[in-house]
């Protein structure tokens, strides 16, 4: 057959019947690779020579051109068409076909594969590097630096297609899911899945993202400045899809038998014990940094906890991994996948229980690496997590303001209360998501307001400080307390954690300096209300690393006998007056002496009489029974509130927290 060009200026090229060794070895965060397996295309395919320009697919939908030059990205006629989700591609594909009497689709996962290689066996068609010619700004960016997309301006490969390393990812028809050992014959990938396969790689991306076998994937409505597309001229092959991939082990076996739990009212304190552990299978993506936890209880009495895993924070590499604390249960069950958009950073989870029952699990989306550009998602489970909704933008926008920090809150009147931060700094603040209508629709109380002032006294439309804690008080408003821009306390003691209050639902707040010390990098407190009444607060003494005088560190508590002390770490605060005065302290600890693994940026450490956790990323929820069960970056710790008050220091709010 020979090349063509269609009514809309596409080139048409015709590409062999032939076969491939599909995949690669797979190591590491390319396991996904593997896998490698040998893939025959039975018949010719014509296939466009370049992804779809913004001036052929306005053709279809004028009301694009809009989005031209969105984030300084694709203003020509010429330059690929990016901003179109999945469902844009299949019904440009729908009007094409109408249009000139012929079929056209996105191509499959194993074709695009197949053109792309066009014969070769190498990390790239034109051999094991890619040549610089091909190359648009290949790393990993913070904030979107636009680039030209024109299609065409590179050499073709041996078949004469161009673009296929680089310019824009490019939309396939296939759901993503693991590959088969066995040889396959026009491959169509899975029956059903959460995303959609992305191909190619693209501008904004290092250079391993763009190799002929590598894999990427998108929720099919994201819309965003990486990913474009091209199609393929004929039908789709009649190969009967692979089955849908079975369930992660800790969705598998759930028990949907509602739970007794009696209350306990004693004070109580147990051992600590890893809530992460190994998987059972190298095919979960589990990484050295294990980070950033959420968790939340379960009808049936199971716990939940998710967490992400990767190497790199920045990574694209990253996953959201979870594990199941049964009922009745001593350990949690080994890691396994909870959620994972291949290829794109995942920072930031949180998990929440209704009072009605239903699960929520938001988590922040990027495009590519890093975290400052996040789109927010959602899914819901009714069945104690053994299934969730497939995932939906709350927040399509990937913009700063959607890093989801874990602690989602219901207010009294039924508002679903989601905090996130504002930048992606260690200072700038945090904003609020809320939905009144369980999750159906999403507001931000505030866009993101770059470099913001916290001055004590004054208002701004932000929370003080990055991976807040919210609670709403019982007159109806919001408290905070956050890291980072921090305050002066009073008397010029200080630095002071930030306290920030707002009577509108968020949408402006006031800050003043709380009595509590500030906290740092690799440090995130707990604010909530407990069942009983109280406000917990759960933070740290001091970071660290700091460098400050001996004289600034640690907090004063009691101990057993009535007598003060200077403990350092990982510490819990009361407040029966709506946060006015904060009462109660106490080190979590029960004074045994234990060697004990922080896990991410915490490692080992000792924990006995005088000394708690140093650091770590706190998330909490407390079950019927009363118990709070309290998660840093690798230990699980569970205590009630009587053992919390039991010979904890009563203080002033004026008393000293460094214990001068």
């Amino acid at each position: 057959m020979p090349d063509t060009t269609n009514s809309v200026g596409m080139k048409m090229v015709t590409i062999p019947a032939g076969k491939l060794v599909m995949g690669s070895a797979g190591y590491g965060e390319n396991f996904d690779e593997r896998p490698a397996h040998r893939v025959f295309i039975s018949n010719p395919l014509r296939m466009a020579a370049t992804e779809v320009t913004n001036k052929q697919y306005e053709q279809f939908d004028p009301a694009h051109r809009a989005l031209r030059g969105k984030d300084g990205f694709s203003k020509g006629d010429n330059e690929a068409v990016i901003f179109v989700d999945y469902q844009q591609a299949i019904d440009f594909c729908a009007w094409l076909t109408k249009k000139e009497g012929k079929p056209y689709r996105l191509p499959t996962e194993a074709e695009w594969e197949y053109a792309c290689r066009a014969g070769t066996m190498t990390a790239f068609n034109m051999g094991d590097k890619l040549a610089q010619e091909y190359q648009k700004q290949q790393e990993t960016v913070w904030t979107p630096k636009p680039v030209d997309l024109t299609v065409g301006r590179t050499p073709s490969n041996a078949w004469g297609l161009l673009d296929m390393h680089g310019n824009v990812e490019e939309w396939c028809h296939d759901w993503y899911g693991p590959y088969v050992a066995d040889a396959q014959t026009d491959p169509v990938g899975r029956k059903a899945g959460l995303y959609r396969v992305t191909r190619g790689g693209s501008h904004s991306t290092p250079v391993r993202f763009l190799r002929s076998s590598n894999r990427s994937g998108m929720i099919p409505t994201d819309r965003n400045y990486l990913v474009g597309f091209r199609v393929v001229q004929g039908e789709l092959p009649t190969t009967a899809p692979l089955p849908i991939v079975a369930l992660a082990p800790m969705m598998q076996k759930v028990s949907q038998r509602p739970f007794s739990y009696k209350k306990v009212t004693k004070a109580i304190f147990e051992e600590p014990i890893p809530f992460i552990t190994k998987p059972t299978t190298e095919d979960v993506p589990m990484y050295g940094h294990n980070h950033c936890p959420a968790v939340t209880w379960c009808s049936n009495g199971d716990l939940l906890a998710i967490w992400f895993s990767t190497d790199d924070e920045a990574g694209r590499e990253m996953a959201i991994l979870g594990s199941r604390l049964r009922a009745g249960s001593k350990t949690w069950d080994p890691a396994s996948e909870f959620f994972r958009v291949p290829d794109r950073n995942m920072t930031g989870s949180s998990l929440y229980r209704d009072a009605e029952g239903t699960l929520y699990h938001t988590n922040g989306v990027e495009a590519a690496g890093s975290w400052e550009n996040l789109a927010m998602a959602l899914r819901t489970s009714t069945d104690n997590g053994a299934t969730w909704t497939a995932p939906r933008f709350i927040d399509p926008e990937h913009q700063r303001g959607n890093q989801v920090i874990a602690g989602m809150l219901q207010t009294k009147e039924g508002t679903l209360v989601q905090v996130s931060d504002a930048t992606p700094w260690g200072t700038g603040g945090s904003t609020l998501h809320l939905s009144r209508d369980k999750g159906k629709t999403w507001e931000r109380t505030q866009d993101v307001v770059m470099d913001p002032k916290f001055v004590a006294g004054q208002s701004g439309p932000l929370i003080a400080g990055i991976h807040a804690g919210v609670v709403q008080l019982k007159d109806g408003s919001l408290m905070a307390l956050g890291r980072g821009d921090n305050l002066p306390g009073p008397d010029g003691v200080g630095p002071r954690m930030p306290m920030s209050r707002s009577t509108d639902m968020g949408k402006s707040w006031t800050y003043g300096p709380s009595v509590f010390p500030p906290i740092a990098g690799g440090q995130r407190l707990i604010l909530r209300r407990l069942d009983e009444g109280p406000l917990l607060l759960v933070s740290y003494t001091n970071h660290p690393t700091a460098v400050e005088k001996e004289a600034d560190k640690g907090m004063l508590f009691t101990d057993s006998a009535g007598k003060e002390y200077k403990g350092y770490g990982l510490y819990a605060a009361l407040s029966f007056d709506e946060g006015k005065t904060w009462p109660v302290r106490k080190l979590i600890t029960d004074g045994q002496s234990r060697f004990l693994d922080g896990g991410a940026w915490t490692g080992y450490f000792e924990m006995d009489a005088t000394h708690a956790e140093p650091r770590g990323y706190l998330a909490a929820t407390q079950t019927p029974d009363g118990v709070i069960h309290l998660l840093s970056s690798q230990q699980h710790y569970r205590f009630t509130l009587p053992w919390l008050k039991q010979m904890a220091e009563t203080v002033t709010e004026n008393s000293s927290l460094s214990g001068k």
